[in-house]
């Protein structure tokens, strides 16, 4: 195959796993990011590097967005959410943040392939992307022809950039006003 072939092929993907992604349950995110007091978000691997650049948009939204396990992250407290990426729902230490978030009453969304795992249970929101990972029972209802958990993770990204617009949709927001937030020390 040539790198076209490959590139039809993935997009075919993106595009099906994408539009299957349930759209009540996407409303129901935004407007929960929208009205959080801040906004805590975690994953873990590549997971982890998508969940970050979420976390970037918020804050050029003006969200109060932190990145669990960083330096500078404060506590989380009830009127917060935690946004927790994991294809398979029950990496160790997500599950600990799961279970801590829980305890303090704040709210937990899970974006993963795995309805049915541990940080499922505990969610208030959970949205499923139906891709294949090697970590996960669940397989997505579609095959990949790329490595082990990328279709997820591609989507996941993609994902979360839908959510982004959703919200700067709803808040009258344009690229314009959020790159007036973009870092300057560079």
């Amino acid at each position: 195959m040539n790198n076209q072939e490959y590139a039809n092929i993935v997009l075919k993907e993106l595009e099906h796993t994408l539009s299957n992604i349930d759209i009540d349950k996407t409303n129901a995110f935004v407007e929960l990011l929208n009205t959080s007091n801040a906004i805590f978000s975690c994953g873990a691997g590549r997971s982890g590097f998508m969940v970050k650049g979420f976390a970037m948009r918020l804050m050029h939204m003006g969200k109060t967005s932190y990145v669990v396990g960083e330096t500078c992250t404060p506590n989380i407290t009830k009127d917060d959410v935690l946004v927790i990426c994991s294809g398979s729902g029950k990496t160790a230490s997500l599950v600990n943040y799961a279970n801590k978030a829980k305890e303090i009453g704040a709210k937990i969304v899970l974006v993963t392939i795995n309805v049915n795992s541990t940080i499922a249970d505990m969610a208030d929101i959970v949205i499923e992307i139906p891709a294949v990972s090697p970590k996960s029972d669940v397989q997505g209802s579609v095959k990949s022809i790329q490595p082990m958990g990328s279709l997820f993770e591609q989507s996941e990204g993609i994902y979360l950039d839908i959510v982004i617009m959703l919200l700067m949709e709803k808040l009258g927001y344009s690229s314009d006003t959020m790159f007036t937030r973009h870092a300057n020390l560079e």
